[in-house]
């Protein structure tokens, strides 16, 4: 008995990932989008802890692979899409409003509902690494970092440091632009290296020691703000190593 309730424990922090992701989602369509950036990365920490736990008690399962997965589509793919719809609301209308009692051009709703390829997509991203073999590597951006990079648009409400970059970044524009390559970038075939140490040594990890020391200098010095580069970062040295031909295992 013991010994299931033990197994049963990453499956129970990946419950806490999908609670987390269902309260940002609230939140979000609330106009809450402090409160939802705040659930989103709290998500991230226990999808962190469900997999560093379930290696730490050996307690793997079939059943926690796809709860993981689905508790991801929704704090990292459904979440991220609420707060995206909202910034749209927000950029067009200056209101958060009942979905019911908006009044828009239906070019406007196709803006709004351009939120919602970012689910379908990060659905087909889960779906295809659920089935893929293991290379060492991911193919295409992870999912937790798509989230991230949408907490932090709504975490950088709370502190509008840079007036002009933060006038154009929430502009309808950028944010259906931003939309759109993020939910692109879940699903595009690029290989994109893991966090993942297996040693310590420079020559096999130089490039997740080089992106690490560049998170850290971005957070340091842009704050909230630096979680958004941080990702956007990621994406940039893929980019890079892609067509240099770099090795990232």
């Amino acid at each position: 008995m013991l010994k299931r309730i033990i197994r049963q424990i990453p499956n129970f922090i990946t419950s806490l990932n999908l609670v987390s992701g269902s309260l940002a989602v609230i939140f979000a369509i609330d106009g809450h989008l402090i409160w939802a950036g705040i659930f989103i990365c709290l998500a991230a920490v226990f999808d962190f802890l469900d997999g560093f736990v379930a290696r730490l008690l050996n307690a793997y399962s079939e059943t926690g692979k796809q709860l993981d997965s689905l508790g991801d589509l929704v704090s990292f793919g459904l979440a991220p899409a609420a707060i995206l719809f909202t910034l749209l609301e927000f950029s067009m209308f200056q209101k958060n409003q009942p979905i019911y009692e908006i009044t828009a051009h239906w070019s406007q709703w196709l803006i709004l509902f351009s939120a919602f390829v970012m689910p379908v997509l990060g659905a087909v991203r889960l779906a295809r690494f659920n089935n893929a073999p293991d290379e060492g590597f991911f193919r295409g951006l992870p999912i937790p970092s798509n989230g991230l990079f949408w907490a932090s648009l709504g975490l950088m409400l709370e502190i509008p440091r840079y007036h002009q970059l933060f006038e154009m970044i929430y502009s309808t524009r950028i944010l259906l632009l931003l939309g759109l390559f993020t939910s692109g970038m879940m699903v595009i075939n690029l290989p994109m290296f893991s966090l993942k140490f297996k040693n310590l040594k420079w020559k096999e990890n130089w490039h997740r020691f080089l992106f690490l020391a560049i998170a850290v200098a971005l957070l340091a010095v842009f704050n909230v703000y630096g979680l958004a580069l941080t990702i956007l970062a990621y994406i940039f040295l893929n980019f890079v190593f892609y067509l240099a031909g770099v090795e990232i295992l």
